[in-house]
């Protein structure tokens, strides 16, 4: 038979913190992020257009479609970030909302626009590419 495991008071405590911690940051980097979604639209497609992750007619189109991303980002509950994000979750060990939520975007509604020709690379190289950006911006 199973051992059932119980935590202490001081585990629970512990563990209590650190979700919490979870969601501080996540709803900093959000609010970050609402204060100006212009500041990192135009990063973070300037860095996927020069590293060839998405083949573009129109940059300023594209960068459009960034910011109503994270314009949607701000805007939206919990339930719908989560909704969002849920296939990506696993992509690299500590995500962050901001990178993943766009990440999302780009993978699954970004490639069906039509000023988007194709979209290269791997799911964990177009994370990377936004979160170097985003990273910069973020405190």
């Amino acid at each position: 038979m199973a051992k059932v495991f119980r935590p202490s008071n001081r585990e629970s405590s512990i563990l209590s913190r650190i979700e919490s911690s979870k969601e501080h940051a996540k709803r900093t980097a959000i609010n970050i992020v609402r204060d100006d979604p212009t500041r990192f639209a135009n990063p973070i497609t300037m860095k996927l257009v020069e590293e060839h992750l998405v083949e573009t007619t129109n940059k300023n189109d594209l960068e459009e479609q960034i910011l109503k991303c994270l314009e949607t980002l701000c805007h939206a509950d919990e339930f719908d970030v989560d909704y969002q994000i849920a296939p990506f979750r696993n992509l690299v060990q500590q995500p962050n909302v901001v990178s993943l939520f766009v990440t999302a975007f780009v993978i699954e509604k970004l490639i069906n626009h039509k000023s988007v020709v194709d979209i290269f690379g791997a799911d964990a190289d177009i994370y990377l590419c936004i979160h170097k950006q985003v990273a910069k911006l973020l405190p």
